[in-house]
């Protein structure tokens, strides 16, 4: 499945929802289902600077040049948020993860303006790790 296709998937699931309420708690079920990083993996160097709540993103590259992604956080919004971005994001090359416009496609879902400005910016620098981490397996 290529990303364009999880984005449309998400904003399907997203537009059966009602308002923004209901949108909320959706994001927030969707990062129950995070799989827990290990005490290693909620460490300093998987920390992402510049969010509001702890954040942590583990990048696995993969034998074709995928990356993989695990998240977690200590905020149950923002897990859900990871979880967006892992269903975005994980499993892709490099190309295709640089290629996409992420702010774009939140905007799409209506999260940005669903957001306060600190969760905005949160998202911000994950998507920028993401982005980071791409770009150096594609330069490597």
């Amino acid at each position: 499945m290529a990303i364009s296709d999880a984005l449309s998937e998400l904003r399907d699931e997203f537009d059966v929802l009602g308002d923004w309420e209901e949108r909320y708690r959706y994001v927030i079920d969707l990062g129950r289902e995070l799989a827990p990083l290990t005490d290693a993996e909620r460490s300093d160097p998987y920390k992402v600077r510049g969010c509001a709540s702890q954040v942590w993103l583990v990048t696995e590259p993969q034998v074709d040049g995928a990356l993989k992604f695990r998240g977690d956080s200590d905020a149950h919004i923002v897990r859900g948020l990871i979880a967006i971005l892992l269903r975005l994001f994980s499993g892709r090359a490099p190309a295709e993860i640089l290629d996409f416009d992420a702010k774009a496609a939140f905007e799409g879902l209506g999260l940005t303006g669903a957001l306060s400005s600190q969760r905005s910016n949160g998202l911000a620098s994950m998507v920028a790790r993401i982005r980071r981490d791409a770009e150096m397996a594609q330069a490597a």
